[in-house]
């Protein structure tokens, strides 16, 4: 499939388009906000899922309007699928989050189905791993699809740093032993999508990454 990074929110939180070019479907990971901007460049696509990684704001706020968006313009059924069920406290405060940053326009978010560790999605002919990555937030997951070489790891692993986990629900061990357990197991040329900044790749983060190593 072919990815996309959008920036969305104030926060620049970067959005996965990810779309098979042969048929027109795609996907959507992470959509925080600014759902009129998302529809406008999935025009022409139809989208068969919005799949989240973790229950911040950032990452889910414009979820549930992206949907309704879709629903008025595409025949088939948009499902928000993830993340884990640990994280559902907080897809029912995203509003309260959000607010307290000054943003008004994002809202909780309803998923249809919660994900679980091990579990495999299949979209447009590819198929995502779910892996269960908690420590920035307890419900945390990650999406790979071994096909493409591409793990989609919302806010556990950066370029040359580690994901937040100085929250109250936070697990500093926790994070860093999933990521090297479901992460740094994968192959060296995997594509690392991270919810934040520049992709990076697995190889490079195993290396040089000081809080792996």
């Amino acid at each position: 499939m072919r990815a996309r990074t959008v920036k969305v929110t104030p926060l620049r939180q970067n959005c996965t388009v990810l779309e098979n070019p042969e048929t027109g479907q795609a996907l959507v990971v992470d959509p925080g906000g600014d759902a009129p901007e998302l529809l406008k460049i999935l025009d022409g696509m139809t989208v068969e899922a919005i799949l989240l990684t973790h229950g911040h704001f950032d990452h889910v706020g414009g979820a549930d309007a992206l949907r309704e968006g879709l629903a008025r313009r595409q025949t088939t059924p948009v499902r928000i699928i993830g993340p884990d069920r640990r994280d559902e406290f907080l897809l029912n405060s995203v509003t309260d989050q959000a607010q307290a940053f000054g943003l008004f326009d994002l809202h909780n978010a309803h998923p249809d189905h919660f994900v679980v560790d091990g579990e495999i999605l299949e979209f447009s002919g590819a198929r995502f791993e779910v892996a269960h990555c908690p420590g920035h937030t307890p419900g945390h997951v990650v999406f790979i699809c071994h096909e493409d070489k591409l793990a989609i790891v919302g806010d556990t692993l950066f370029r040359g740093v580690v994901g937040r986990s100085d929250f109250a629900y936070g697990d500093h061990e926790g994070l860093i032993a999933g990521i090297k357990r479901r992460l740094l197991s994968l192959p060296d040329d995997y594509i690392v999508l991270p919810g934040h900044g520049l992709p990076t790749m697995i190889g490079e983060e195993r290396k040089n990454n000081p809080f792996l190593n």
